[in-house]
């Protein structure tokens, strides 16, 4: 088990797209070393076509030159990450994360680059791996129809290879919307299509690389089931903790159990992007999954659009949801645990948005709690329940999902969240002024009166304020806001 807690990190694929250089993740891994990881996040991550010269947009250009070594291995282009230069492969950018205290993923896409496939290239035994090296990383390609010297190179170092690229790639599985890859013959070549995944998680744990995201296969079901199963053996095989995730969405919900015993995190839903539709209706996918969150295998909720998006279209754009929208995403996120992957190009954080990822509060949901739950919902607002795992606390999420600002009303007890009974003469602590803390003390029986051990305190976590306890709190939230409540018998919580 690797993602003891939910995943925290950065992907490049909402500001960048296919387009993202090495100077920018370093910028993006400098911001989080400095203003993020005191707070849980750590996963600095490379989405798609890291190996792809030319891409400059969230567009794909089908077809084009892929970098490869002669297994048909891909290598990041040196003409974006110049650090990969000579054969290096990510290993000098994730040396530099590393050194920041953080760490490095990278994105890939099921099956082997087409490349790979229609020059039959050998793929590296499992025997010959450990010494296969990393010096044959150019682009392998043919000259006037005769192999390359990386194609003969590499024959030359494996020249009994028991399998090669065109009797493993299945050219009748092709991502519907990125045709770099040909699937692999998972089913009736079982064994050279594990060589090949073994041969690519070896590599990317030969250059330090401690999370990988695995596109066009969560969703691709019953088709995929095996190849996850190769995918996930390779990893575990591969000779470091490599947290893996695999993506796009919606998975189907009766696969849980096959995904919890495959994979670390998979994605819920297609691509999230800052709509408030797609918001509202993650509110069913979380429902749905969130009795799935655990140790070691955390459904999806996909990035965070929040920030600077779409930098390779347009400097100015940033996210399209209003304050009160992004609390509501961080809310339930955290409330479902699901990975946090900020989407933004941080380096551009106003202090709005760095805020928004860095209320503490918000963030020890993920680590602190267990079975979260959605107490009821109504045409107007959704309600969800997090116990904490001390028993000393909990969390009551409260949403205002009407398109008007409006007053949720909720009473402790009718969802079990007993508060304890105010001694005679004691005074109610009113809201935190001036940012400082309230100095006045609850003076609480510590039972209910029907002898519950009761919560003294609530503190809603968005605002740090205080709230009085009472039979019904009467909460005033924005159209499309949140509220989160935590009640705790301890005013000092941690």
């Amino acid at each position: 088990m690797r993602a003891k807690r939910p995943p925290m990190g950065w992907n490049s694929w909402d500001c960048f797209g296919a387009a993202v250089t090495e100077a920018q993740v370093r910028a993006n891994a400098e911001y989080m070393a400095e203003n993020m990881k005191a707070f849980g996040w750590e996963y600095v991550v490379v989405d798609i076509e890291w190996y792809q010269p030319t891409a400059d947009s969230h567009e794909y250009k089908p077809f084009s030159e892929l970098v490869m070594d002669g297994y048909g291995r891909l290598f990041p282009a040196p003409e974006r990450f110049p650090s990969a230069k000579d054969g290096r492969g990510f290993t000098s950018l994730a040396e530099y994360v590393h050194s920041l205290g953080l760490k490095f993923g990278i994105h890939i896409m099921r099956g082997m680059p087409r490349m790979a496939a229609h020059r039959n290239l050998p793929i590296l035994d499992s025997e010959q791996q450990d010494t296969a090296g990393e010096e044959n990383s150019e682009s392998a390609e043919e000259t006037n129809g005769e192999p390359t010297a990386e194609f003969t190179a590499a024959k030359r170092r494996n020249p009994t290879a028991k399998f090669t690229a065109a009797e493993v790639a299945d050219p009748n599985s092709v991502c519907a919307w990125n045709p770099d890859m040909y699937g692999l013959k998972c089913e009736t070549n079982e064994a050279g299509a594990y060589a090949y995944y073994l041969s690519i998680f070896r590599l990317y744990a030969s250059w330090g690389v401690d999370f990988v995201k695995t596109d066009d296969i969560a969703r691709e079901y019953p088709h995929c089931r095996h190849e996850i199963e190769l995918i996930s053996k390779a990893c575990r095989n591969c000779g470091r903790n490599i947290v893996l995730s695999l993506s796009p969405g919606p998975a189907p919900l009766e696969m849980a159990e096959h995904l919890k015993e495959n994979a670390d995190m998979w994605r819920i839903t297609d691509d999230f992007w800052d709509e408030w539709r797609l918001l509202l209706a993650m509110f069913e996918r979380a429902e749905k999954w969130c009795t799935h969150s655990g140790p070691g295998h955390w459904p999806d909720a996909d990035m965070l659009p929040v920030g600077a998006l779409k930098q390779d279209y347009g400097k100015e754009n940033r996210t399209k949801f209003t304050a009160d929208e992004q609390r509501t995403m961080m809310s339930l996120w955290c409330m479902m645990r699901s990975p946090l992957m900020v989407g933004a190009d941080l380096p551009k954080n106003d202090r709005f948005t760095l805020e928004l990822l860095t209320n503490r509060d918000i963030l020890e949901i993920e680590e602190k709690t267990w079975c979260a739950h959605q107490l009821y919902r109504t045409e107007e607002e959704i309600v969800w329940l997090a116990p904490c795992r001390r028993e000393d606390a909990c969390y009551a999420a409260l949403f205002n999902i009407s398109g008007e600002d409006r007053t949720v009303r909720f009473r402790p007890e009718e969802h079990e969240i007993y508060l304890s009974c105010l001694a005679e003469n004691d005074k109610i602590p009113g809201p935190k002024t001036g940012g400082a803390k309230s100095d006045k003390v609850l003076n609480l029986k510590t039972e209910t009166e029907n002898g519950i051990r009761g919560y003294r305190y609530i503190r809603e976590l968005w605002t740090g304020k205080d709230i009085a306890p009472g039979e019904e709190l009467k909460i005033k939230i924005p159209s499309h806001g949140a509220a989160v409540l935590r009640f705790s018998e301890s005013s000092s919580f941690t």
